[in-house]
């Protein structure tokens, strides 16, 4: 059985499910320490200006302890901020870019339960819009989560660096239509859900037949 290690990410990637349909197991990394500029709490999206940042506000550890933090706080941990209106904010947007795809409305009941509903802990939440995806397209891959964190894992293809959100790790998908493409071009590897509502039940097969992105970092 081909296994791989990942971290949950907030509907991250179409290079990171690329690589979850195209493995038997997904194993989650469950004891990593939280890092700025990833998919944990970002996501890109196509609106009518081009891509656009999507981002969860965190409860950094500082403003919990009232000490300076050395940044070393456990991913599962982290809490989402939810002083600020970023559902309201994230909806309004997605609906913005994607009420005329092909299958918004097909999900939307699906999906607006994650803007409506406060969470807690990041981790948790990004656990739930995985869920969506894997019932969404139909993903049927055995998923567990760790309980230790490997440093060096040998049983399994490590795709922990597929979260950072700063590298393209050599993956480039082949073209489907996008809403805004006629303005802007094709726009590669945007979240999941770009994905999802331009191609709807068809994402599974799509995604089974991209090439992987480089694991060799």
């Amino acid at each position: 059985m081909n296994t791989v290690l990942l971290h949950p990410a907030y509907f991250g990637p179409v290079s990171q499910y690329a690589v979850i349909t195209q493995y038997e197991k997904i194993v989650l990394e469950n004891f990593d320490s939280y890092q700025k500029q990833t998919y944990r709490n970002r996501m890109y999206i196509y609106d009518a200006n081009g891509k656009l940042l999507l981002n969860i506000p965190i409860k950094h550890k500082s403003s919990l302890t009232g000490k300076a933090s050395d940044g070393n706080q456990l991913y599962k941990d982290v809490l989402i901020d939810n002083s600020f209106e970023w559902q309201k904010q994230h909806w309004r947007a997605l609906k913005a870019s994607y009420q005329t795809s092909p299958f918004f409305e097909f999900y939307e009941d699906d999906i607006i339960y994650l803007y409506e509903n406060q969470f807690s802990h990041l981790m948790d939440f990004n656990l739930k819009c995985q869920s969506f995806v894997f019932d969404a397209i139909r993903i049927e891959a055995e998923i567990i989560q760790t309980d230790e964190y490997f440093r060096n894992p040998t049983a399994m293809d490590n795709g922990r660096h597929l979260i950072s959100a700063k590298k393209d790790f050599n993956f480039l998908s082949e073209r489907y239509q996008q809403v805004f493409e006629p303005k802007h071009g094709f726009l590669n590897n945007l979240s999941i859900l770009d994905l999802i509502f331009n191609l709807g039940p068809q994402s599974l097969d799509f995604l089974e037949n991209q090439k992987l992105p480089d694991f060799n970092f």
